[in-house]
């Protein structure tokens, strides 16, 4: 049995979206691959880099509030989603572009 990803803290309905179409289904799957995964997989389907949400997702698998990132922990956090969002995200592409590439009729850009 899985688990919605809504039941982590501070994850709705929007961000459940976002990882069905990174081919992300449960919470089981997010905990197996950690935030850092999970949202390099959210860029790579075409989500749009935000970092509140990807600190909303750490703090939700911490069990934590939204908004309890603060001082030097978000500093280091931010460091992270930085290093993510220029591994992960094709400033180039359009989310049509990311879908396409997904189900192999275009190739990523070099």
């Amino acid at each position: 049995m899985s688990t919605p990803i809504s039941s982590i803290r501070n994850l709705g309905p929007a961000y459940e979206q976002a990882c069905a179409r990174a081919g992300i289904t449960s919470a089981e799957d997010i905990r197996a691959l950690g935030p850092d995964e999970t949202y390099a997989r959210l860029l790579k389907s075409g989500t749009r880099p935000h970092f509140i949400g990807y600190y909303v997702l750490v703090m939700g698998l911490q069990g934590r509030p939204w908004n309890d990132c603060k001082g030097r922990e978000k500093t280091d956090l931010r460091k992270r989603f930085d290093a993510i969002k220029a591994s992960s995200h094709d400033k180039g592409r359009s989310e049509l572009e990311a879908a396409l590439d997904r189900i192999g009729v275009i190739q990523k850009r070099s």
